[in-house]
């Protein structure tokens, strides 16, 4: 493929981060609709469940690293990207360039599914309450269960801080790591994973602009409620405070628990820092 004119390189790196977090929330946003929305009004048998809910997550993220991977280092999540920061030696200044990135990627994908389902979310919820307020962003005990602000808050952590402490391993070149083509693959299906296991108290965002960029969509077409959760709390700071410090909590384990012990191929433990290809 003939390459276009030169780019600058945090330019090439966002537009790449914001396209593999769009590719996420067509697919997350997406089928959460599917299942609860068009399900509501249909067969819910014949269009899914929290299983098919918990795959496509796993599908989206695989598929947006994949998307990313080669340019930005496929983060499409400012969990990893600060994570990265503290422990990896990914660029700080590039930190916040890559998270506003990532937002606006998840919003515009959950613009796209907000557009596509507009009749149905519509018919299902004519008054955009917390009924479907879940298709986008994140609830407390999603709307359902008897779970606070503060419980949600610790499941975030533990979640994200799962997530880290497993992606750090899977690209720790010194620890047998799955080879480069699959590991997008592996993080799906953690993600899958968590979602399987984690997914009840607080939805399992595990991803501050996979929970912001819906929710500003949700705020801009009609959902009166979107900060706030079923019992009327300011929760939107959850699903961003919570992700950001559990993913530093789990690849600070990582690195303290097996990092700083893994030899290198000359027997002496070093971290490995990885960054997005030059050029």
């Amino acid at each position: 493929m003939t390459r276009g004119p030169k780019v600058p390189e945090l330019a090439r790196e966002m537009a790449a981060e914001f396209a593999g977090t769009m590719i996420l929330i067509l697919f997350g946003c997406g089928v959460v609709a599917q299942v609860i929305a068009a399900g509501g009004l249909g067969d819910p048998q014949s269009l899914g469940d929290h299983d098919s809910i918990a795959w496509a997550w796993g599908i989206g993220v695989t598929l947006g690293v994949y998307t990313s991977a080669r340019i930005s280092g496929g983060h499409i999540n400012p969990a990893v990207t600060l994570a990265f920061a503290f422990f990896k030696g990914f660029p700080w200044r590039k930190v916040l360039p890559y998270a506003i990135a990532q937002t606006a990627g998840a919003f515009v994908g959950a613009l796209i599914v907000r557009w596509n389902y507009s009749e149905v979310l519509q018919k299902f919820d004519p008054g955009l309450t917390e009924k479907s307020h879940i298709v986008f962003s994140t609830m407390p005990g999603n709307g359902t269960l008897p779970i606070g602000t503060w419980p949600a808050f610790r499941d975030q952590v533990i979640g994200t801080a799962i997530l880290l402490f497993l992606v750090m391993a899977l690209i720790d070149l010194r620890n047998a790591p799955p080879l480069s083509n699959l590991a997008p693959f592996i993080i799906g299906l953690i993600v899958v994973g968590i979602g399987m296991s984690y997914g009840a108290l607080a939805g399992y965002a595990i991803n501050p602009a996979r929970d912001l960029g819906p929710r500003l969509v949700q705020w801009l077409t009609g959902y009166g409620d979107a900060w706030s959760d079923q019992f009327g709390n300011l929760y939107f700071w959850v699903p961003i405070a919570g992700p950001l410090l559990g993913g530093v909590i789990g690849a600070g384990l990582y690195v303290l628990l097996v990092g700083l012990h893994t030899p290198d191929e000359d027997g002496a433990a070093e971290v490995i820092e990885l960054e997005p290809e030059k050029g």
